[in-house]
């Protein structure tokens, strides 16, 4: 009967481990539309399309489909040479130790602490009776202690789980950042190289301004042409000189930001000029997926969600504060009085039983912490929530800008045209005397300015086209965030 009833407590013990308290995690919902609202008109050259169930998502090396080999020898420096990304590595690191950290509680704790001690008493330490008084005895001990504490209501498993979840947050952030870097090393790249092309474009100004001040002089020397043309025309020229040299500095600037991003000082990172060519724009074409598909492919929205989960199990834990805690204790050794009897037969000890604990009255502590946690939790929810409805913002952003700008770009084109076709007639008219030399001074400040715009358009299709890549995710899936 002993033994079956030994057996019948310690099947009670193990099925008591399995209750858990405390609510069961459950993703709650997010608003959500059948599909994005700017995607339901594409047309060619926009850098998107309409996802097809035999699309794929965006490739990992997302930045590939711009076929820039320059681009991709610097996007493929970022991992290893980025400091930003590896703050972020080194937090996954450091989140995913805390798993181990927690999961050691499942097991018991086994400790020694082995002492050799002579010990004297106090010859007027009171006895009794007085003549069991002695003057003193060695002590010899070899302890070897056991503590468990028996997962009754599920805190340990909670806080495990809370820590895998919590690490599974900190890879989906390494993910965002390096999302995030890899986004910005390809504006900064495009913004370099439109900057070259607007420097190209205003230093072939100057040259054609310099010409038209020759003309000028010459027309005035002969005196087809009054003083009046000759300042206008330096007028252009000296404007155009001060644009030029103006746009080195944001050139500049966009160069340090990459080499900083690139893990390397401005001082040690160069970028030959490659302008951009405003008439023959290499958009990829991204494909978009519904909304619903969004939430798994932003590590930021898996990060987000993690932590809601994560913050799910602090409330079960912080509901097993009102269960009591139920020990397994143990201790076996040895202990004499000297190294001649230590590890005699007799000399050997041991202890072992269980000890219940329960917290009778603490003024409302507890109530505390679970209210606490269930307001952490509701926070993440919002969190969650929010970071989603930003998600389709983003999306629906970028899809407007990249539509209304390829729209734009072919009036720009046009435009452009139209204002150089200007140009040439009036400096032709000009030349034979029919206009005054404000005609020409006016028709280039116009071409200028339409040429520019072409390349800022351009500039900005392609910033677009990152950034929308950035919005769907890049290529990633939540089925890479780590089993651990």
């Amino acid at each position: 009967m002993t033994r079956w009833g030994f057996i019948s407590a310690s099947a009670s013990v193990l099925l008591l481990t399995g209750c858990m308290v405390g609510p069961k995690y459950t993703k709650p919902d997010t608003p959500l539309a059948p599909a994005f609202k700017e995607n339901s008109e594409p047309q060619a050259g926009d850098g998107w399309k309409v996802a097809q169930p035999s699309d794929g998502v965006l490739r990992k090396k997302w930045w590939e489909t711009y076929d820039d080999a320059k681009l991709n020898e610097l996007e493929n420096q970022v991992e290893s040479a980025n400091q930003t990304v590896k703050i972020a590595e080194a937090n996954f690191r450091q989140a995913r130790t805390a798993i181990r950290f927690n999961r050691v509680a499942e097991a018991p704790t086994i400790g020694t602490s082995p002492s050799i001690a002579s010990v004297r008493a106090s010859a007027n330490q009171p006895y009794l009776p007085a003549g069991v008084a002695s003057d003193g005895t060695g002590d010899f001990t070899l302890p070897l202690d056991l503590s468990y504490e028996i997962d009754l209501w599920g805190r340990i498993r909670r806080s495990v789980t809370a820590a895998r979840e919590s690490a599974q947050a900190s890879a989906a952030d390494l993910a965002t950042v390096l999302l995030s870097i890899h986004a910005e090393v390809a504006i900064d790249y495009f913004e370099i190289r439109s900057a070259d092309a607007q420097e190209k474009l205003l230093n072939d100004a100057v040259s054609a301004y310099q010409e038209a001040v020759e003309l000028t002089q010459n027309r005035f020397q002969g005196g087809a042409a009054p003083k009046s043309d000759v300042a206008q025309a330096q007028t252009q020229l000296d404007a155009a000189r001060v644009l030029a040299s103006d746009i080195r500095i944001q050139r500049a600037q966009y160069e340090h930001a990459l080499a900083i991003l690139l893990g390397l000082p401005p001082a040690k990172f160069s970028l030959p000029e490659s302008p951009l060519n405003a008439h023959t724009p290499t958009l990829p074409d991204s494909p978009v997926s519904l909304p619903a598909q969004l939430l798994e492919r932003r590590p930021d929205i898996a990060a987000a969600e993690r932590r809601m989960a994560a913050a799910n199990e602090q409330i079960g834990i912080a509901k097993a504060a009102y269960y009591p805690t139920l020990n397994l204790s143990a201790a076996v050794g040895f202990e004499g009085t000297s190294l001649l009897n230590w590890f005699n037969w007799p000399s050997r000890l041991w202890a072992v039983g269980p000890s219940l604990s329960e917290t009778l009255f603490d003024a409302g502590r507890r109530r505390a912490t679970t209210e606490a946690a269930q307001a952490s939790y509701d926070g993440t929810v919002a969190t969650y929530r929010q970071t989603a409805l930003n998600a389709f913002q983003e999306v629906e952003d970028n899809l407007v800008v990249l539509h209304v700008l390829n729209t734009e770009a072919s009036q720009q084109h046009e435009a452009t045209d139209a204002a150089e076709e200007t140009l040439r007639l009036f400096q032709n008219r000009y030349i034979g005397g029919v206009d005054t030399y404000l005609q020409v001074v006016t028709s280039q400040t116009t071409a200028l300015a339409n040429e520019r715009n072409d390349i800022d358009i351009l500039r900005r299709r392609l910033d677009s086209s990152v950034l929308l890549v950035k919005a769907l995710g890049g290529g990633w899936d939540v089925s890479e965030l780590p089993r651990l």
